[in-house]
């Protein structure tokens, strides 16, 4: 598969992993004040099973941090990623 990108969708406020103009995986949130809630990550089940979640939450991540906000992370999965990556914490909502 060739590369994937994130793309933050505020219009569907939902951040989105792509690759060859397919949608591989997705998470949805809103926004409370600086602080990104996010309530469900989900990949096309033709994707599942290969790192590709993951690959959305990195892309999340790096979002974070270039426009200095914080993450609720109400979906499991979600939470799971951040508290697997000591390197993350930083960027919970307190």
């Amino acid at each position: 598969m060739a590369d994937r990108a994130v793309h933050d969708r505020p219009q569907r406020s939902r951040f989105e992993l792509v690759a060859d103009g397919e949608l591989i995986a997705w998470a949805d949130y809103s926004l409370d004040g600086d602080t990104l809630v996010v309530p469900h990550v989900e990949t096309a089940i033709a994707h599942r099973g290969h790192g590709n979640a993951a690959r959305l939450m990195d892309g999340i991540v790096e979002h974070l941090r270039a426009t200095d906000r914080t993450i609720r992370p109400v979906c499991s999965y979600a939470a799971g990623y951040l508290r697997d990556r000591p390197d993350t914490h930083d960027l919970l909502a307190r």
